[in-house]
């Protein structure tokens, strides 16, 4: 069964920042899949249709309401993923399934890949869902994110920064693209995910009463950023 999780989002400046990953890496595991200084880099291609419903489906505050991206890490094409994200009464709940290095690049170009029943069901609906709201490639958004997990309530802490937009679209997999930031220097976002129950310790410990709550949007920010170039 499909399972919401909490997820908050908070602004921090570099002192805010400093201080809260010192004290997450005194009580949190580091998450194993990041590399050996503990960030790995995020890059995804997000997609809209030609209205841009999502856009400003993110901008009114509709409810519910989903995003399809494409993402990969420490950009390794060996792992491709496709992502629909569903935003509903303030929580999350992420459906996902792996793509081949023709899949993605085909998507990049706005074309969709042949949808036929040897595919895996997640897969095939995931694809269809976008083919029939006619979804194209709209901006690519990356950043680097150093990760914390707590395993009571699957508590998940990450710190994203140096966080950059780019309509450079049909690049995504080359990883060849002009990039512009889309907050100031040493501004960063915060982000606190679990399940049911999130530890009195942990909040009180990264002080998340004292932190600039936000709603902000990755891909909402970054489409912004490119319009105002």
């Amino acid at each position: 069964m499909d399972k919401y999780r909490h997820e908050y989002k908070y602004f921090t400046d570099p002192v805010q920042r400093s201080l809260l990953l010192m004290k997450a890496a005194a009580l949190l595991k580091r998450d194993p899949n990041a590399g050996a200084d503990g960030t790995y880099l995020i890059r995804s291609l997000y997609f809209d249709d030609s209205g841009d419903t999502c856009f400003f489906q993110n901008e009114s505050g509709t409810d519910p309401r989903a995003k399809y991206r494409i993402r990969i890490y420490n950009s390794d094409t060996d792992l491709i993923r496709l992502e629909k994200k569903i935003k509903r009464r303030g929580m999350t709940l992420k459906q996902s399934c792996r793509l081949t290095v023709k899949e993605a690049e085909m998507l990049s170009q706005g074309r969709f890949p042949d949808i036929h029943g040897n595919l895996p069901e997640n897969k095939r609906r995931l694809l269809w869902e976008m083919k029939s709201h006619s979804l194209i490639p709209k901006v690519i958004v990356t950043y680097e994110r150093i990760p914390f997990i707590y395993s009571a309530g699957n508590v998940r802490i990450t710190f994203d920064g140096n966080i950059t937009s780019s309509d450079d679209v049909r690049q995504f997999l080359k990883c060849d693209y002009r990039e512009y930031p889309v907050l100031p220097a040493g501004r960063g976002i915060l982000e606190v995910k679990w399940d049911e129950l999130l530890p009195l310790h942990i909040k009180e410990m990264m002080q998340l009463d004292t932190l600039q709550w936000s709603a902000f949007s990755k891909y909402y920010t970054c489409r912004l950023n490119n319009f105002r170039r």
